[in-house]
């Protein structure tokens, strides 16, 4: 029998505070302007892949994704594969005496431990995962960002998570992406009092996906072209300050102001796109409600391409935050297990905030579905845990 050759490895998840909205060119995936996100626990959030080939495989590439076939004929599936075979192709010449990898059907397995396509960022963790899973089987002595160049044209956020910490995009100036790469601005020892609490508000699909929405944006919106150009590459400048300060008010101001602004440009393209609903406008006025109880910025809330909300806050402020949202939906899935049993509810806090939030409060109460609670983490980590067995079959 044929040798299956398999390579495991997890890849995170990263959520945006400056973000990336708007393509200069689709097909290669390169962004309008540059992006800063935090990459956020694997222990909570993580893709788990393996990636094999075997001559024996049947002779087209395939991939399972929680136990589902996905189409791989795609092209953005495609280009990584083909970016990434071109490169074990060039050691295999190099070095005749390493088997051919490179010429074997793919066969990849995949796990989420969290909702796909909800908008909590499932397409980065996966592409990244890919990527990496697929560099490690080839034993490629690529880097993380000149492997950010390939999981990029699988998808744009990809990039980011095949670092950890904290992590800009670069949007780059080169007709062929060569300079659209990600780079990390801090590790996650440099801050690692980051926290998020994600409000699980819909894990449903998503009414307009995010190729679609960009694309609209930039063919309709007025804002878009000032946003791009001028308010977030001065944001990116602040941003990267404000995590070199471990400055807190300033991260949490400009990741509210960049999330306002980007669903800003959805609401200002034609027709327009609502990724917010009234349970996310809710949460926006309890985040405002805290720190307007607490006298400083100790929460900020910010927005992918859904409903969901993302609320960042430093651990210390764990109670003033956490404490308020356990003291209000504390019944929710998610708040079992380690983390979640250690926040304090906070009733005096809702107390305070319930006063000036109003009908928020209600809404959240019926709005929430589960909340996940995580922290600033590492990039992607090889495993032995594989999801093939020796025979080349899923182990599920």
């Amino acid at each position: 029998m044929s040798e299956i050759h398999r390579a495991s490895t997890t890849a995170p998840v990263n959520i945006a505070v400056i973000k990336y909205w708007g393509k200069r060119d689709p097909k290669l995936n390169l962004p309008t302007n540059s992006s800063l996100s935090v990459t956020l626990s694997q222990s909570d959030l993580r893709t788990h892949t393996t990636a094999s080939c075997s001559p024996s495989y049947p002779s087209s590439d395939s991939l399972l994704l929680n136990g589902s076939p996905q189409d791989v004929t795609g092209a953005r599936t495609q280009a990584c594969f083909r970016e990434l075979r071109a490169l074990r192709s060039a050691l295999e010449a190099a070095n005749p005496s390493l088997p051919k990898l490179s010429s074997m059907p793919l066969k990849i397995v995949s796990e989420n431990n969290f909702p796909t396509a909800a908008g909590l960022a499932s397409s980065a963790a996966g592409f990244a995962a890919l990527v990496r899973a697929i560099a490690n089987l080839y034993e490629l002595p690529a880097s993380p960002t000149e492997l950010s160049r390939i999981a990029r044209q699988g998808s744009g956020s990809a990039c980011r998570s095949l670092f950890g910490g904290y992590v800009g995009w670069e949007q780059g100036s080169q007709a062929d992406g060569s300079d659209s790469v990600a780079f990390q601005v801090a590790p996650a020892s440099h801050w690692p009092e980051m926290r998020a609490l994600i409000l699980v508000v819909s894990a449903a699909k998503k009414g307009v996906s995010s190729t679609t929405g960009m694309q609209t944006t930039v063919a309709t919106s007025s804002l878009f072209t000032s946003r791009a150009t001028e308010t977030v590459p001065r944001r990116m400048l602040e941003m990267q300050k404000a995590i070199q300060e471990k400055d807190f008010e300033g991260f949490g101001k400009v990741t509210m102001m960049d999330s306002n602004s980007f669903h800003a440009t959805c609401l200002d393209t034609y027709p327009p796109i609502f990724y917010l609903n009234d349970v996310s406008r809710a949460a926006i006025k309890t985040v405002e409600c805290i720190n307007a109880a607490t006298g400083k910025i100790v929460a900020a809330y910010t927005f992918d391409a859904g409903p969901n909300a993302v609320i960042y806050y430093l651990e210390e402020n764990e109670k003033a935050v956490v404490g308020v949202f356990k003291a209000m939906i504390g019944g929710k899935d998610g708040w079992k297990g380690a983390r979640g049993e250690k926040v304090e509810g906070n009733k005096e806090g809702l107390e305070a905030v319930a006063k000036d939030a109003g009908v928020a409060v209600d809404l959240l109460k019926e709005g929430v579905s589960r909340i996940i609670l995580t922290g600033v983490g590492e990039g992607p980590e090889k495993t032995d845990d594989s999801l093939i067995d020796e025979k080349g079959e899923p182990t599920n």
